[in-house]
């Protein structure tokens, strides 16, 4: 663990990680196996990865589970993850209430099966009060009908004079989102070689570091969670700024 860590400044870690875990179909095809296969061999990075993070001192991990496009695939395969959902759930509870780790599902839930519904309800209910990594599953979620949804609350809310149209800023619009009171991405991984965002969070990481690898999902490890961090860490976050400006603000703090 200690050996994982000394390549990272425990100082400068980011608040919020962003995962897109791609790559399982890929992973099982190319060793003759079906995709769900695949998915259940990437369950446990689930639970290394969240682990790693909550050790670090990372606040936030959100994870793209299962997007609104995902929906589209073969029913077989939508109803195989939908029970590895509520079986992870399940598994994971004890192991989170056990290192104060919370859960918080951001998405469609009314589109999901009623059993991977409560399932995921109880998962939040019971880590609640959890103080440390709070870890985001993104299921049946998308950025765009997540954008959608936030216009539609405020428009409700400016006709039942609740709000009055100036009054919608950034702030306001990021609170109405289903990240809504956390702070934004600053680092956004996806594995498995693909260079695209895939409607992810499409508001919160206009100014993430994007780290993209070839490794599939299944193969993630902890170390290489720890690389995307420490590689963020290299990098110089300007903000619009120049680099001159930010190491001048540097030297005077």
């Amino acid at each position: 663990m200690q050996e994982m860590f000394s390549n990272i400044d425990l100082s400068r870690l980011p608040k919020h990680v962003a995962v897109i875990m791609d790559g399982n179909g890929r992973w099982a095809k190319e060793r003759g196996e079906i995709r769900s296969l695949g998915h259940e061999r990437g369950i446990p990075m689930v639970h290394d990865v969240s682990d790693i993070a909550n050790k670090l001192g990372i606040k936030y991990l959100t994870l793209y589970a299962f997007s609104t496009e995902n929906w589209n695939r073969p029913k077989f395969e939508v109803d195989m993850l939908m029970a590895l959902i509520e079986a992870t759930v399940e598994r994971e509870i004890p192991f989170m209430l056990d290192n104060n780790m919370r859960m918080n599902v951001i998405g469609d839930m009314s589109r999901l099966p009623e059993r991977t519904r409560k399932s995921l309800e109880k998962g939040m209910r019971v880590t609640a009060h959890c103080t440390g990594l709070v870890v985001n599953l993104a299921i049946s979620y998308s950025s765009r009908w997540e954008i959608v949804e936030a216009c539609r609350n405020i428009a409700i809310e400016v006709r039942d004079g609740k709000l009055k149209p100036e009054d919608i800023n950034s702030d306001l619009f990021s609170a109405h989102l289903t990240t809504g009171g956390q702070p934004d991405p600053e680092l956004l991984i996806r594995t498995a070689g693909d260079l695209r965002i895939s409607n992810y969070l499409l508001w919160q990481i206009a100014y993430s570091e994007l780290y993209f690898t070839p490794t599939y999902w299944p193969d993630f490890t902890p170390a290489d969670f720890c690389e995307a961090i420490r590689v963020y860490q290299t990098r110089e976050r300007r903000f619009g700024k120049t680099g001159d400006q930010i190491k001048e603000e540097k030297s005077q703090n």
